[in-house]
């Protein structure tokens, strides 16, 4: 067969997805290849990851179209069969790094996140480190919550045995983090570490696990670039208590990161929250400027100029 295949959010990121399917069909001695305009095919695999990528539309021949991904469909998954294999790093020649999932699902249950919906209420195994490395010098992980894991030190020293440098894209879930994760992530190459200060529901477990990480692994200075905490604002917060949540993090010496809720509802430029996510965000700003209403003093003076 002629498998055509189309990454709808574009090149930007390997699509997991996109990469799995070709390896099936390969193993099967099909031929695969990026749909070309006006090409013939036998099959063609349409994905997208996020549901505000506009579609698109291609000029090609095929008697067989899927489409499949969150952005299309929450519920979508890949059959047994083809979630299982390695990926095909030749299909995107310009990435050098190993990408994958080791566990799926999350027991959170966030209403702002569909993870649960889609994978689970439970962290379970789905992969090992050797099925998704092949020898790279980073390895790239999409787990949405390995620390729930009851796998996560076993897994976390398959990672370590690799001396490669590890990305936790989706972070790490700072209220499972103890002092024995803590002190063996310590001995591992880690390229940022990533966590969330979302809901204030949970404030107490998150500030006193945060205050230890700090404590444990001396990242309390800006100019340490280690740990970044996603905020989520917007969401069952007011201003005032999306100040608090960064200024309490300021304060350990982590960089916080404004994540906005609905942010394609909002009329940009027109809410508050952009003007603090420009602030946030941009850390040159975040540390120049000691809290928010003196940043948009001198955002205010300097349009005045």
């Amino acid at each position: 067969m002629k498998i055509g295949l189309i990454d709808v959010d574009g090149h930007n990121f390997p699509n997991l997805a996109l990469m799995k399917i070709s390896a099936y069909h390969k193993a099967k001695g099909d031929s695969v290849e990026f749909v070309q305009f006006w090409g013939h095919y036998d099959r063609v695999y349409k994905s997208k990851v996020f549901t505000f990528t506009r579609d698109v539309e291609y000029s090609f021949f095929a008697p067989e179209i899927y489409s499949g991904g969150t952005g299309y469909n929450s519920d979508a998954v890949l059959p047994n069969e083809i979630e299982i294999m390695t990926p095909d790093y030749s299909l995107y020649p310009q990435y050098d790094y190993a990408l994958g999932y080791l566990t799926r699902g999350c027991p959170r249950n966030c209403p702002f996140c569909i993870v649960g919906e889609k994978e689970g209420y439970k962290s379970v195994t789905v992969s090992s480190v050797d099925k998704i490395w092949k020898g790279q010098k980073e390895i790239k992980l999409l787990d949405p919550n390995l620390t729930a894991s009851v796998d996560c030190m076993h897994l976390l020293r398959s990672l370590r045995k690799t001396n490669a440098l590890i990305d936790f894209t989706q972070g790490l879930d700072i209220r499972f983090l103890n002092n024995e994760m803590i002190e063996l992530l310590k001995t591992m190459r880690i390229k940022r570490f990533h966590f969330a200060y979302d809901r204030l529901v949970d404030s107490k477990t998150i500030e006193q696990n945060l205050i230890n990480f700090r404590d444990k692994t001396g990242y309390h200075k800006p100019s340490h670039n280690n740990v970044t905490v996603y905020v989520l604002v917007n969401y069952e917060t007011s201003l005032a208590e999306d100040l608090y949540r960064l200024q309490f993090i300021r304060k350990l010496g982590f960089q916080p990161y404004v994540m906005i809720y609905n942010k394609h509802d909002l009329i940009k430029g027109k809410s508050i929250y952009f003007k603090l996510q420009r602030w946030v965000n941009n850390p040159p700003f975040f540390w120049k400027y000691s809290d928010f209403e003196a940043y948009l003093k001198a955002y205010q003076l300097r349009r005045c100029v």
